[in-house]
């Protein structure tokens, strides 16, 4: 049996208040599932080891940094165009958040993050000069729901 396949409803209580807020203490955890944290500190050692946690992250706040506007670019390239072509062509774009790349039409989507509309558009450029590229189409975000928030 793997060490994946033995995550408990303990484990899964720790990663959802990891999930929560990642800076937490293993005491504070420790208090929240009715262990020690010891014990919870083994547990998360033992879930990032084995790759459930595969790291630690830090959520910005955009507006203060300018980047209010994010939106969705869909990208269709090209002929038969390699995975690693497209990750490349939407990683060539510093405001590049993200790219999925995606089954059907369209064949990727890239999430991106940008001052205005203006900014927008140049962003759409530089993912349309990229190479095998032959449509786009954007959504812009409105709002957003993420799990943990």
């Amino acid at each position: 049996m793997k060490d994946t396949e033995l995550i408990d409803g303990v484990d899964r209580a720790i990663l959802d208040l990891l999930v929560e807020d990642g800076r937490r203490t293993m005491t504070e955890i420790a208090d929240r599932v009715g262990l020690s944290p010891s014990a919870v500190k083994r547990r998360v050692d033992r879930l990032e080891r084995v790759g459930v946690i595969s790291g630690y992250t830090v959520l910005l706040d955009h507006g203060k940094l300018g980047t209010v506007l994010e939106a969705f670019v869909e990208l269709r390239f090209a002929g038969d165009v390699k995975v690693e072509t497209i990750a490349m062509a939407a990683a060539s774009v510093a405001e590049a958040q993200e790219v999925f790349t995606v089954a059907g039409d369209p064949d990727a989507l890239v999430r991106v993050r940008v001052t205005n509309v203006q900014h927008l558009r140049d962003v759409i450029d530089r993912l349309r000069r990229t190479g095998a590229v032959i449509g786009t189409k954007t959504l812009m975000v409105l709002g957003t729901w993420r799990r943990g928030d």
